[in-house]
């Protein structure tokens, strides 16, 4: 294990992680056909990012596991419980090693669903988003000059607080709070790419040394070197950052609400609770020559 503090971030090249992520309901009185989605294994390729190795486990017997893939490429685990008396308890563990210096690079056909440019539900541009969206296009050139103005003025525009914003917060809703969490930042930023015209998605992941998941924005562009294919360059709002090699990426989607890490139904008038735990350790790296 090695500590982050020493790390020449700037000068490493190469970086391995282990994740491991626990996720425990626990409820009042029986429950039945537990359906529940996973979204807390990274793609096998993901950029600079690779999956080295990955499992899902389950604290008790009967239960069965399907493993799929979503329209944006994100892992899925899909598990299914038929019964289950008071807890049941998942758990990921993950490898991921990553590379400095090699661009996110997406194949033709990357604009083709539209989700990178069109409003989500929780992305949705109002009069004030509108208004600052026309500001910064006009102060910035179109690209990332113009993406790198908008992570700024989504970094100074808000406060980061908990408790005061909640999944379903849209982007519209948490600037005119002035404050939220990561997602929100997240959200904003998008609401005010996609007014700009500047494809973006939302991205769930980890950072090193934050205790709960994290969430930033992908500004993608195309490549114009004939090839049609796009690259998708990180920006981080709530730290008013570009990403580095300390940021772990699970999934992609439009908005927070395609890749929420835990969701699921089951058949009871229960109220169930959630408990979770992350541990991101940083295992190995090298330095450029």
């Amino acid at each position: 294990m090695i500590d982050p503090a020493s790390v020449d971030w700037a000068s490493a090249r190469r970086v391995s992680y282990s994740l491991r992520q626990t996720f425990r309901y626990e409820y009042p009185q029986p429950v039945r056909d537990l359906s529940h989605r996973l979204v807390v294994i990274p793609p096998e390729r993901f950029g600079d990012q690779m999956r080295l190795k990955h499992q899902v486990s389950v604290d008790r017997d009967g239960v069965e596991f399907e493993n799929g893939r979503d329209r944006f490429g994100n892992m899925i685990v899909n598990v299914f419980a038929p019964r289950v008396s008071e807890e049941i308890e998942f758990v990921a563990e993950v490898t991921v090693e990553r590379h400095a210096g090699e661009p996110n690079r997406l194949p033709d056909g990357w604009l083709s669903e539209g989700y990178l440019l069109e409003p989500s539900p929780l992305t949705s541009a109002d009069e004030r988003i509108q208004r600052a969206a026309q500001e910064l296009a006009e102060s910035a050139q179109w690209g990332l000059p113009l993406a790198d103005t908008i992570n700024d003025w989504v970094y100074q525009s808000m406060t980061y607080q908990h408790g005061v914003t909640g999944v379903r917060t849209t982007a519209a809703e948490a600037l005119a709070l002035g404050s939220g969490v990561c997602q929100d930042y997240a959200h904003v930023m998008l609401a005010v790419c996609r007014a700009c015209r500047l494809p973006s998605r939302y991205v769930s992941g980890h950072l090193l040394g934050q205790g709960g998941t994290h969430a930033w924005v992908e500004v993608v562009l195309p490549t114009n070197d004939g090839t049609g294919e796009a690259i998708a360059s990180t920006f981080d709002p709530t730290h008013a950052s570009r990403g580095g090699l300390g940021y772990v990426t699970i999934a992609v989607g439009g908005d927070y609400s395609d890749v929420a890490p835990t969701s699921g139904t089951y058949l009871s008038s229960a109220q169930g609770r959630l408990l979770t735990s992350k541990r991101v350790t940083l295992t190995d790296l090298d330095y450029g020559g």
